[in-house]
C-alpha cells in the first residue's frame, strides 16, 4: 500500500508539469500571433504612408499640373516647393566700384559692412537689409565685372525667384563732387565736360573721375565745387560756345536719371 501511494503521488506531478509546459507553450504561440499581427500593421501603415505627399520642408508649392484620380508612375514630378524663408540676390560688380568698395571696408571697417540694399521693381526699398555672403574669385574678362551673392530674409514672403530689382553698396565718403554721366563726353579716352562762365560762353574741360556711384561720377579732379556744366546738349555744342543756360539743381536731375 504504501509503495502504490508513492507510486500516484508521482504520477501527479508529471500531469501537473505536462499541464504547465503545454500552457507555456500556448502563450507563446500567442505572443507570436500578437507579434506578426503588429508586424502585418506596420507593413500596411508603411504602406499607407507612400500613399501620402510630404514635402522635406516648409515652402510654396508651384502649380500642380496632374488632377485628382489621374495616374501617375514612379519618378513623376507633381510639382515643386520653393523655400521662400530667405532668398538669394545675385549681382554684378563693376571692378573699380568693387576695388572701391572692399578699400573702404578695409580701412573703415566701423563704417563699413557687407549689408546691401535692394530696391523692387517697382521703385520702393525692400525693407530688409541684405548681407553679401560669397563672391566669385575672378573678373568677368568681357564685362570687368565681378559677380556676388546677398542673402535677403523674406518673412512676408514679399520675394520670389526670379524677380529683379536694383542692389545698392554703401560706401560713405567724407566729402565729394557728384557729376551726372549725362553731362560726360569722351575724347580719346578722356573724360570731357562744358564749363559755363559767368557770361555764358562753354569751355571744354577735362576732369578725372575717382569712382562712379549710380549715374554719377565722382570727381577726383578738373572740376571745382560751385562751377556749372552742361546737363544736357552737349554734344550739339563746340568750345567757346556761348549758349543762354538754363540752371537745373543736382536733386533734380538725379531724379531724371532714376
Amino acid at each position: 500500500m504504501e509503495g502504490e501511494r508513492v507510486k500516484l503521488l508521482v504520477d501527479k506531478n508529471v500531469i501537473a508539469k505536462s499541464e504547465m509546459k503545454l500552457s507555456t507553450s500556448k502563450v507563446r504561440e500567442a505572443d507570436a500571433r500578437v507579434a506578426d499581427a503588429r508586424a502585418g500593421e506596420a507593413a500596411a501603415r508603411l504602406s499607407l504612408s507612400y500613399t501620402l505627399v510630404r514635402a522635406p520642408f516648409d515652402g510654396v508649392i508651384d502649380r500642380i499640373p496632374l488632377k485628382m484620380g489621374s495616374v501617375v508612375e514612379e519618378g513623376t514630378l507633381l510639382t515643386t516647393v520653393s523655400d521662400l524663408s530667405s532668398v538669394f540676390a545675385y549681382f554684378d560688380v563693376a571692378e573699380g566700384s568693387y576695388m572701391n568698395y572692399t578699400k573702404a571696408r578695409r580701412e573703415h571697417p566701423d563704417q563699413h559692412s557687407d549689408l546691401v540694399r535692394l530696391t523692387l521693381a517697382n521703385g520702393e526699398l525692400y525693407p530688409q537689409a541684405g548681407r553679401i555672403e560669397t563672391a566669385e574669385s575672378e573678373f568677368n574678362p568681357n564685362t570687368g565685372s565681378i559677380a556676388l551673392r546677398a542673402r535677403f530674409a523674406n518673412p512676408d514672403r514679399l520675394l520670389r525667384h526670379g524677380a529683379s530689382g536694383k542692389i545698392r553698396l554703401t560706401n560713405e565718403l567724407p566729402s565729394a563732387l557728384l557729376l551726372p554721366q549725362k553731362a560726360v563726353f569722351e575724347i580719346q579716352d578722356q573724360n570731357y565736360v562744358y564749363v559755363v562762365d559767368p557770361s555764358g560762353t562753354v569751355h571744354t574741360r577735362s576732369f578725372t573721375p575717382q569712382t562712379r556711384l549710380g549715374d554719377f561720377y565722382v570727381v577726383k579732379e578738373g572740376l571745382k565745387p560751385g562751377e556749372r556744366v552742361v546737363y544736357e546738349g552737349a554734344p550739339e555744342l563746340h568750345d567757346k560756345q556761348k549758349i543762354k543756360a538754363k540752371t537745373v539743381l543736382l536733386d533734380t536731375a538725379a531724379v531724371a536719371a532714376q
